[in-house]
């Protein structure tokens, strides 16, 4: 019996006309050597584990690090191409660093730099796996992490419904989290799967194998009642279905996506009606709907937490250190931009936005190559730019799934620039495989 498993570890790289085809060819499958048979196993694990964050460390920190020795065992190499993202990775946790003097009689501000010097090499990492044998990793990543989604987002809708007792486990404040230990966390991790299971009926067929698990991960991120997440979704969704119309090569396929996006968008409101009959998701969606809140425009809410932020940013080159804020001033100022440069100082902070532009720059410019992958790189892309906006009301600094799509980006990329490499100027695209 063929498990799903064995059949991402296989992985080949079919290319086949479709809808998204700019070209036709005959099916290619590249063997996998032994060595690249444990980087995918690795790989598989590593992100099947990913939708669990309720412990610290939790088991895909343990997985990342096995990963990375794998990686060294296997020989993947460092790519040149991802050099920006580690100088200013490097100077961000340079400055995470430099501010634990402030901070020496906190062990928590030690773990804290700690995990972003993990995440960080997590990042570089991902982006060196995936600029070689980019086709069969991604195949991996995707069957894994939809496999997480579906998981994650099944225990926070359990949970949700107080199914057996286990909204101890998987809700927080009335709101679905699953694994995890925030709403606000869970609810975005969701949307790379969701935007992939999107992306395939939208260009290729419409199939229950596809709707299910799409339907059970909405259902999870409607039922987070972040609205961080649902506008995450919503502007990721509307980036990546614009760039797939604006890269299609047939009309035919133009038709397609408006037709199936006017039946997606048929089937969510349907869902979200349904929701709303819930007496407990309608009043927690009203609350949660309003633009503002008392906890964002109130005494210590979030708008008067961020102008205290800006104050004392001004107030400390070197960054307060980890905690130091909140440990002040009650709160945390929610937007990471801010949080970049009270916690690492001004070189943090202005290389951690720097970072956030140059990624979507490389990402976009990506996003509109012909690839194999291109379908890939547009969804990467789409997810870091709704992160990247996301990151305006929440701290994201510490998102494992923020890094993998850190990663990605840039590794696709650098996919793209030894593809074009290899064939020469004047030679016929190849084919997008839709995922």
């Amino acid at each position: 019996m063929i498990t799903a498993a064995d059949m991402a570890l296989r992985a080949p790289v079919a290319v086949a006309p479709g809808p998204y085809a700019f070209t036709s060819g005959p099916p290619v499958s590249v063997p996998a050597t032994n060595r690249e048979r444990w980087v995918r196993m690795v790989l598989f694990v590593t992100m099947l584990l990913s939708g669990i964050a309720k412990i610290e460390p939790s088991p895909h920190d343990f997985m990342v690090l096995v990963m990375i020795l794998v990686a060294f065992v296997a020989g993947i190499r460092f790519d040149r191409f991802a050099i920006p993202l580690f100088v200013l990775l490097l100077i961000w946790v340079s400055g995470v660093l430099m501010a634990l003097p402030n901070v020496l009689g906190n062990k928590e501000a030690f773990t804290y730099a700690a995990t972003s010097i993990y995440l960080s090499l997590a990042a570089v990492l991902f982006a060196c796996l995936f600029a070689q044998d980019t086709m069969e990793r991604m195949a991996v990543v995707r069957t894994a992490y939809i496999a997480a989604a579906v998981v994650c987002a099944l225990a926070g809708t359990a949970g949700y419904f107080h199914l057996g007792g286990s909204h101890v486990w998987f809700t927080l404040y009335d709101r679905a989290d699953g694994f995890f230990k925030d709403p606000n966390v869970f609810g975005p991790f969701l949307i790379w799967p969701a935007l992939i299971l999107v992306s395939r009926m939208l260009l290729k067929r419409f199939r229950l194998r596809d709707l299910i698990p799409l339907g059970i991960i909405m259902i999870g991120l409607l039922l987070s009642l972040s609205r961080g997440a649902w506008m995450h979704f919503l502007a990721s969704a509307v980036i990546m279905w614009l760039l797939l119309f604006l890269t299609a090569r047939e009309d035919r396929t133009r038709v397609r996506m408006i037709g199936m996006t006017a039946l997606g968008a048929f089937l969510v409101v349907a869902l979200f009606v349904a929701l709303m009959s819930v007496s407990s998701f309608r009043t927690l969606f009203l609350e949660r709907a309003n633009a503002l809140n008392g906890y964002d425009i109130g005494e210590n809410g979030r708008f008067e937490m961020q102008a205290l932020a800006l104050q004392e940013l001004l107030n400390y080159p070197f960054g307060m250190g980890p905690f130091e804020f909140a440990l002040e001033h009650g709160l945390q100022q929610h937007n990471v931009y801010l949080q970049s440069f009270l916690v690492y100082g001004w070189a943090g902070g202005l290389s951690y936005i720097f970072l956030v532009l140059l990624t979507l720059l490389v990402g976009l410019r990506n996003a509109l190559i012909a690839t194999p992958w291109q379908i890939y790189a547009v969804i990467a892309f789409a997810v870091f730019a709704g992160e990247a906006g996301e990151g305006m009301v929440i701290d994201s600094d510490h998102w494992r799934h923020f890094f993998l799509i850190l990663g990605m980006v840039w590794g696709l990329a650098a996919a793209t620039r030894h593809h074009r490499r290899k064939y020469a100027p004047g030679h016929p695209p190849m084919p997008a495989v839709v995922p």
